[in-house]
């Protein structure tokens, strides 16, 4: 029985959402993995002060700007069609993007863990936690874009004159990053001063 054009395209999709989502579990999966790693063999902090900075947040920063420039660097060979070093930039960049959330979670859990109940609501703590938080929930977003661009680029769907996925979604990379050095920023003033 033969399968009409439309009926192919329909497959094609179905295909490309259910590769979607076991990447995504397979991501975040392995995020998890780092974060329980980095429960077990990360130091933990020991402090009076009411906000922390965790190490492991200074570890995680080089990561996002390697990964922003893996991302970068795709859009670049897109451009000149070497489609085999596109391939191979984006998963350097959804690799570096899976061991960023991994490092972030483990830093998030450090943070909760020296959180006192009683400044939860009004602490500087409990608002660099939040924002942390808020910037976790943006990477999220943008792994999950990093995931489709990578599975549309597997089917082919990126070439020298159709590229704006990529360039769109290392721009919102490349902003994501801008703002995580404004949060290194609030965090050093935040523990600085107290």
């Amino acid at each position: 029985m033969a399968v009409s054009l439309a009926e192919q395209q329909v497959l094609n999709k179905s295909r490309r959402a259910l590769r979607f989502i076991g990447l995504s579990l397979a991501v975040y999966v392995a995020a998890g993995l780092i974060s329980l790693v980095g429960f077990r063999w990360i130091p933990r902090i020991v402090s009076q002060r009411e906000a922390i900075f965790p190490a492991v947040f200074w570890l995680s920063t080089p990561v996002l700007l390697a990964g922003s420039i893996a991302l970068h660097r795709a859009v670049g060979f897109v451009r000149w069609e070497k489609q085999r070093q596109f391939r191979k930039a984006l998963l350097q960049a959804l690799v570096l993007g899976v061991l960023f959330v991994g490092l972030q979670g483990c830093g998030l859990k450090m943070m909760l863990d020296h959180q006192d109940p009683s400044e939860s609501q009004t602490g500087s703590n409990a608002f660099l936690t939040v924002v942390s938080t808020l910037h976790a929930m943006h990477f999220t977003v943008a792994l999950w874009w990093l995931l489709w661009v990578l599975i549309s680029a597997w089917d082919d769907r990126y070439d020298h004159e159709s590229y704006w996925g990529v360039t769109a979604c290392g721009w919102f990379w490349h902003g994501l990053g801008g703002v995580w050095g404004v949060v290194l920023l609030v965090f050093l003033a935040a523990t600085c001063f107290q």
